[in-house]
């Protein structure tokens, strides 16, 4: 603490971003200041929510960086934030990418759906709300504009020719004027031209009615109808044309909601919340927020962005390169207004389940790290072998982050000085080699450790941690009744029976711990089983040799896919015939 006061002390009166950094030297939370000497003394004065006391309770240095401007802090604060990945920033979890329909550039182009927009000169629609919208469109145009549907041209003219929707070019000639029609059709329909299209179809419904055509005049029909479920379902907002995306934002008690509606082509066509927790000026960090949305999530930018009143415009112009307007009457007033209106209608109805969440989270592991006597365990490892009569040992690890599962962080290990079921001698090995190798690399250690056993696991692990390692890791372990359900937490030396209601959110979070390393540890041991009984088969057939055996592994993936192929089969994968014969005659008898 006293290194702190010396740090805050001494910090320059400039913009720039501020580190935050817990016990173990790991990024927590990157900030960005006009004044980082005011900014940062803030987070150790006064009083703050619980939120903030948490985060503060858990620095023990800081980082800073001087920049010479607020633009350069913000684009610095971005490219932190993306290196470091705090657990207290504002991250965008929803890294979903939206639906856009695509026309190809190739000689005959095709119409697609993709989720990837990419500099290679095909024409891009959207993004649209979901897969099913996209699909939904794509289907429509289908129908009306027949452009090629196979990715490769085959040999023969296939279903859609026959349904009118592909003019084959496989097999018939199609000109480059007739493509160009086509796909000049599907441009102007998806800008807007729909209403166009209707009032064709309409007059071709009228004329097929009116010459007695009346089967051609339900198809024109019904192709009027479609056109107006998949493409009326939201109204025009806008009268012009301009792609623009409108951010507004909600705040309280420490909670944001951000709400960010896409207009395309006029229409309303989709929007995305996030409600997260905050730690500076709410203003802020909403520029964050905008920043990371298009850094993140890989969003394309619009030609123009509406903001709500008192946002910094020319900050965000700057750092985005679009245009940037904060609208005081009107349409566009109306929509910053309405996606001002949704963020506190979302913030005001999702809070208690946020708060639920977190008494179900954070507030267990601040109350388990009580009942144990240890500081508040934000970064828990457990710990589970798997074996059958000592068979294909393996062991698995599992990481939960302020109580939630951090799956980026799991672990296998196949234990290799192990002969027969010794669950003891199992701990000890997969205990030294992960933490041995995190001593090596540096990496963040646990603030507690769980055992899948009793005293005799609790004992193997911390021998290992303290005699040969020399930490002081927390171990506790999980033993469990006849019916294998969790029932005792066990932890000193010697372990003792740490009480804990069986009801209480702690109790909770450690069965889902316990839970889901035993999952991890099962699966990954009938993988490496069914590996094993792989070979051992394979072993007894001349002409197998490893590199096969891998080869074969890898295109059948399991021996009942195996058993079910030819000799042709093998003889594909390049096995000689007389090998393929005894493999086949091997595996039928096995």
């Amino acid at each position: 603490m006293d290194n702190l006061k010396e740090k805050l002390a001494v910090l320059p009166e400039q913009p720039g971003c501020y580190l935050m950094k817990d016990r173990q030297g790991t990024v927590i939370y990157v900030g960005k200041a006009k004044i980082l000497k005011n900014r940062v003394r803030s987070y150790f004065t006064g009083s703050h929510d619980g939120k903030t006391q948490r985060l503060v309770s858990e620095i023990t240095d800081f980082e800073y960086i001087i920049t010479s401007s607020n633009i350069e802090a913000l684009i610095l604060e971005m490219n932190l934030i993306k290196k470091y990945d705090p657990k207290y920033n504002v991250m965008l979890k929803d890294d979903k990418s939206y639906p856009y329909l695509k026309i190809t550039a190739e000689e005959h182009p095709r119409l697609i759906t993709t989720r990837k927009v990419k500099k290679d000169q095909g024409k891009y629609f959207g993004p649209f709300p979901n897969a099913s919208a996209a699909n939904e469109t794509k289907k429509l145009l289908d129908r009306l504009y027949p452009l090629r549907k196979c990715r490769t041209l085959p040999d023969r003219v296939c279903l859609y020719y026959h349904i009118n929707q592909c003019l084959a070019p496989c097999v018939y000639e199609v000109s480059d004027e007739k493509n160009k029609e086509l796909v000049a059709d599907i441009v102007r329909f998806l800008n807007n031209g729909h209403q166009q299209v209707k009032q064709e179809l309409t007059e071709k419904m009228n004329s097929a009615s009116e010459q007695l055509d009346f089967e051609r005049a339900k198809e024109f029909r019904d192709l009027i109808k479609h056109i107006e479920a998949v493409m009326e379902k939201q109204k025009m907002t806008i009268s012009d044309q301009i792609d623009r995306d409108v951010f507004a934002y909600s705040y309280d008690k420490g909670w944001m909601c951000v709400q960010v509606f896409f207009i395309r082509q006029g229409k309303l066509i989709e929007r995305d919340v996030s409600i997260f927790p905050f730690y500076g000026e709410a203003s802020e960090d909403f520029l964050t927020y905008i920043g990371q949305f298009y850094l993140k999530k890989e969003h394309m930018k619009p030609k123009e962005i509406l903001v709500p009143s008192g946002t910094d415009q020319e900050l965000v112009a700057q750092l985005l390169e679009v245009k940037v307007f904060e609208p005081k009457r009107g349409k566009k007033k109306e929509l910053v207004d309405l996606a001002t209106k949704n963020a506190e209608m979302a913030l005001k109805e999702k809070f208690s389940l946020i708060e639920r969440d977190e008494e179900r989270t954070i507030k267990a592991i601040e109350n388990l790290g009580e009942a144990l006597g240890i500081s508040t365990p934000y970064r828990i490892e457990a710990f589970d072998n798997s074996n059958i009569q000592g068979t294909d040992p393996v062991s698995a690890m599992i990481t939960f982050l302020d109580g939630k599962p951090s799956k980026k962080d799991y672990r296998k290990y196949k234990l290799k000085g192990i002969e027969g079921p010794d669950d003891y001698g199992s701990m000890r090995e997969v205990v030294r080699r992960r933490y041995l190798r995190l001593l090596k690399e540096d990496g963040p250690l646990p603030d507690l450790l769980v055992i899948d056993g009793g005293k005799g696991q609790i004992s193997a692990a911390q021998s290992v941690l303290e005699d040969e390692l020399g930490l002081s890791i927390p171990v506790c372990g999980l033993a469990k009744d006849d019916k294998h359900r969790t029932s005792q937490l066990l932890m000193g030396d010697p372990p003792e029976v740490i009480p804990l209601k069986r009801d209480s959110h702690e109790f909770y979070l450690l069965q889902r711990i316990q839970d889901e390393v035993h999952r991890f540890a099962i699966n990954f041991h009938r993988q490496a089983r069914g590996k094993s009984m792989f070979s051992s088969i394979l072993d007894d057939v001349p002409g197998i040799g490893e590199k096969r055996k891998q080869r074969l592994l890898k295109h059948f993936g399991s021996l009942k896919k195996m058993k079910e192929a030819s000799v042709e089969d093998f003889r594909q994968l390049n096995v000689p015939a007389p090998v393929a014969e005894a493999l086949v005659d091997h595996l039928k008898n096995s």
